[in-house]
């Protein structure tokens, strides 16, 4: 059983979508705006938030992104879903920079929503690629157990970098068989699981989210490449390499 926050201003859209996530199961709650929804998120520490992007007041895409400073003082990190009558495919990219792990478009049906539902909560029992609790490369040291990521520079420090559980397991994956060449739908089906509906793309987004945590200008003012850790495969997908490191 889980704990499901509805932030939706329409009445009935929310009502529905309660009805749905209760039919399966879950408890769940709804707020009406933003920022009652950023109330009931600190106090629920819900499992899933379902978003719509269009609220009155702050939009959910800031919504979205407050959500996700959450995680930087250990609160619980939620899975994402992002509600929207725009379908133009700038409003699926922002959404999924900002945080959003699926996206669905108005209107749906209430077995979509379950089906989607069902997905995201399952990813959380999937087991990692790598048995290994740790991995480790010139850079990079990735505790499995923990589930944290140290940046380390030349001068022997680390960092600790903050991901989401969705960029944690995608790195994970990546890291765990360096030198291999992932198709995006290969991706999908190991990190979002097989019964994932959503667009393929978002392992694009998720790919740009890693890059500018991992090569960020660390505490000793190195910046590294963008395509340190994860390279492109024109026509396939990516591999992870560290060019410098033990992989």
């Amino acid at each position: 059983m889980a704990v499901v926050l509805v932030i939706e201003d329409e009445v009935n859209v929310a009502a529905m979508i309660r009805l749905c996530v209760e039919s399966e199961g879950h408890i769940c709650d709804i707020a009406y705006n933003g920022n009652e929804g950023l109330d009931k998120f600190s106090k629920l520490q819900p499992d899933v938030v379902i978003l719509d992007l269009m609220l009155p007041g702050r939009n959910g895409l800031d919504i979205c992104a407050h959500i996700r400073q959450f995680i930087k003082s250990k609160q619980k990190d939620p899975y994402i879903m992002m509600l929207t009558s725009k379908i133009e495919e700038i409003d699926r990219i922002i959404g999924f920079s900002t945080g959003a792990d699926d996206y669905m478009p108005k209107p749906f049906s209430p077995v979509e929503l379950a089906v989607r539902l069902r997905a995201l909560l399952r990813r959380e029992q999937r087991q990692q690629v790598n048995s290994e609790n740790m991995i480790e490369t010139r850079h990079l040291l990735i505790d499995q157990e923990r589930r944290t990521v140290h940046l380390k520079d030349t001068n022997g420090t680390t960092e600790t970098i903050k991901f989401t559980t969705l960029e944690f397991n995608l790195l994970v994956v990546l890291a765990s068989r360096p030198g291999r060449v992932w198709s995006r739908s290969q991706l999908l089906d190991t990190v979002w699981g097989m019964d994932y509906v959503g667009d393929i793309r978002i392992v694009d987004s998720y790919v740009k989210r890693l890059r500018q945590k991992l090569c960020s200008t660390n505490a000793t003012g190195e910046k590294l490449d963008k395509t340190q850790f994860i390279c492109t495969v024109p026509g396939i997908g990516y591999s992870f390499t560290d060019s410098n490191g033990k992989v």
